[in-house]
């Protein structure tokens, strides 16, 4: 699978590294423990088995939108198969719609079934991950949010990338010149 994700500007993810750091010293589940030099914080928009000419096209006219500011809404968490700690970001028209244009690229030259329904523009909710765990209700009746510094404001998306699931691969998905 190739994910189509989101990278956050440098004093955001230094925030979220901030953020990873506290959790895995208070010995939580954290993406600090993720040793990938691929591992960096970043809003997954979709996934699809490969990128394909039509995909690719539509991508670059989705990395043109780029920078976006956003901004953070606070700690969520999620019992999707995985116990998911994130910082939360607010879903305006910007962020949705660049979204939306990704989510519809990747569905219109990709098999249904291959897609995340979770990334489906009608169920995405976006957020950055601060902690993933198999461990169901890891993060519950925990006070986390005190372990954590305050969410970066102001926080941009700088770049769209894609990472491959099989090979570890990433690759910086550019506007067209």
């Amino acid at each position: 699978m190739r994910t189509i994700e989101l990278l956050l500007d440098e004093a955001a993810e230094l925030a979220v590294r901030e953020a990873w750091r506290r959790l895995a010293d208070a010995g939580l589940p954290s993406q600090a423990r993720h040793r990938s030099p691929t591992n960096s914080p970043h809003l997954t928009l979709a996934a699809c088995p490969e990128l394909t000419a039509p995909i690719r096209w539509e991508l670059a006219e989705a990395a043109a939108l780029l920078p976006l500011p956003v901004r953070f809404t606070g700690v969520v968490r999620f019992e999707r198969p995985t116990s998911v700690l994130a910082w939360a970001l607010h879903l305006d028209a910007a962020l949705a719609g660049l979204h939306r244009q990704v989510w519809e690229a990747v569905a219109s030259d990709s098999p249904p079934e291959t897609l995340n329904p979770f990334h489906d523009p009608t169920r995405w909710s976006p957020h950055i991950t601060l902690g993933r765990t198999r461990r169901p209700g890891a993060f519950a009746g925990r006070r986390v949010p005190e372990l954590l510094p305050a969410p970066p404001l102001p926080a941009s998306l700088i770049r769209l990338r894609s990472y491959d699931t099989e090979t570890g691969a990433l690759e910086v998905l550019a506007p067209r010149p």
